[in-house]
């Protein structure tokens, strides 16, 4: 199935500047999606509640610690286990999206790495300026990567942003 995808891809779109733009586009559709449907199935005024209490909570048994105020402190960690119970709540918030995500992406990753890759090794989808094509970074020597990385954040931040999920003053 993957060669016949790969059949339906311009071949124009393994050449920079359109292999830039390209991975540049699918980034912001895919941080679109995510995004959607993160503000869909979360309560950002709930999560914002949860870490604003989880916040609270902690600056407050710093200082206390801080003081040695020990009697502040002792009721503090009695609050601790509710705490930890908010923090799981919102790394389950987060999961949610990344779980429906998960298998769908890993097909996106395996149709865009054989499309990008031929004989000699990877394709370079975007040039760095003052590095090249080629990135010199630890962990991943691929272009695709690290461009589709850089407009992810990119992306997922403004949308964040846009959708509310996230604000500026935290």
């Amino acid at each position: 199935m993957l060669p016949i995808i790969l059949q339906i891809i311009p071949d124009l779109l393994k050449d920079i500047p359109y292999s830039t733009v390209f991975i540049f586009g699918l980034a912001a559709a895919v941080s679109f999606l995510t995004t959607l449907v993160n503000r869909l199935l979360t309560n950002p005024e709930k999560s914002k509640a949860w870490r604003k209490e989880i916040s609270d909570w902690n600056r407050e048994l710093r200082t206390a610690q801080r003081n040695k105020d020990t009697k502040t402190v002792e009721k503090l960690m009695k609050k601790q286990q509710t705490i930890f119970q908010l923090q799981s709540k919102m790394m389950w918030q987060s999961m949610k999206v990344s779980l429906l995500f998960l298998i769908p992406l890993f097909l996106m990753w395996q149709i865009l790495g054989g499309f990008y890759t031929n004989s000699q090794g990877s394709i370079s989808v975007a040039y760095f300026p003052g590095l090249g094509s080629n990135l010199p970074l630890p962990l991943f020597n691929i272009s695709l990567i690290w461009w589709y990385l850089v407009c992810s954040l990119l992306f997922g931040t403004a949308f964040q942003h846009a959708f509310k999920l996230i604000e500026v003053s935290e």
